[in-house]
């Protein structure tokens, strides 16, 4: 593999947290974004568990790919395993990603694991809300996530009419 790509559909979108020299928007088959995760570290806790995305089967997700220059694929990595792999909830994959310019890359990403204790499923735009509202972790209010994540999809051109329901419930 010549080139490194990862594919960031939730906060990795706005908040990368390694280097890169490209950015550019993408789409990955097979999966949607969905606030299917029940977060105990960043955004809850196991007493007050928020909900963070994930990569759940089925549609189609936009969000943004970057590349890595070769000498940082292994600190990526190494930060990526670390940031998202903290209770074992996603899966590490490696999927097909069409860029904005109709290249296609292989990119990594992390995508939910069903099986998980974590794993949602599918929640009511109102259990959503009222889960996010109260919850705070590590990396701080569950809210400014969710609002955060919104905003940066909006600016990037993507509409995701059930998070935008999803806030309009929070800010209701």
């Amino acid at each position: 593999m010549d080139k490194f790509w990862v594919f960031g559909y939730g906060s990795l979108m706005w908040n990368p947290g390694f280097p890169y020299e490209e950015s550019i928007p993408a789409r990955v088959g097979g999966y949607r974004r969905s606030l299917c995760v029940r977060s105990y570290v960043h955004r809850g806790t196991q007493e007050r568990p928020g909900l963070v995305l994930g990569l759940d089967r089925g549609g189609s997700c936009k969000g943004v790919a970057f590349r890595v220059h070769p000498d940082n694929w292994q600190t990526t990595v190494d930060y990526l395993r670390e940031r998202e792999l903290v209770t074992s909830v996603y899966l590490e994959r490696t999927v097909r990603a069409r860029l904005a310019d109709q290249r296609d890359v292989q990119a990594l990403t992390y995508v939910i694991d069903r099986s998980h204790s974590q794993y949602a499923g599918s929640v009511t735009v109102e259990e959503a809300a009222s889960v996010v509202r109260s919850a705070v972790g590590r990396a701080g209010p569950n809210p400014v996530y969710v609002v955060n994540t919104l905003a940066h999809l909006q600016e990037l051109g993507i509409r995701d009419h059930w998070l935008e329901r999803v806030v309009t419930a929070l800010e209701a």
